[in-house]
């Protein structure tokens, strides 16, 4: 009976997760198209990305447990989200400080200029963190499928 509720768990989570990440890529396209520095997409995001570590950690004590998905496959759908939105946390600091590397001294710049340097940050911060969501979206319909959800 346990068993079954956890896969249930499983199934229920992956669908909010999926929902999640599927705003998080909405929001983030939405707020880099505009070049709108969002906060409110920060909080999205970690949220989504925190479905994700669950998801999976939920999905290995399943896996602990002796269950196993239908495909071999949703293994690598499954994990590679987190994979991505390792890769994408790592591009966005890059993407950071490229942006700074054209200023000599950005403290020495007027603040008007510091604060649409800081807006340009974040806003590419933005497009590589929504070209990640749009990537994890992908992976967990197809984790989604492998396993059996659809």
């Amino acid at each position: 009976m346990l068993a079954r509720r956890m896969k249930d768990l499983h199934a229920i989570l992956g669908i909010a997760t999926l929902a999640l990440n599927a705003l998080a890529a909405v929001w983030g396209a939405v707020a880099w198209s505009r070049s709108d520095p969002s906060v409110s997409f920060w909080y999205l995001l970690r949220v989504a990305q925190l479905s994700v570590v669950l998801e999976v950690v939920l999905g290995v004590v399943l896996l602990a447990e002796g269950k196993k998905p239908p495909d071999g496959l949703h293994y690598v759908y499954a994990i590679s989200p987190l994979v991505i939105a390792f890769v994408t946390e790592g591009m966005r600091v890059r993407a950071a400080q490229a942006e700074l590397e054209n200023v000599e001294d950005p403290d020495a710049l007027p603040r008007r200029e510091q604060v649409l340097l800081a807006r340009r940050v974040v806003v590419r911060e933005i497009g590589i963190m929504t070209v990640g969501l749009i990537l994890i979206v992908t992976l967990l319909l197809r984790a989604a499928q492998s396993g059996g959800a659809f």
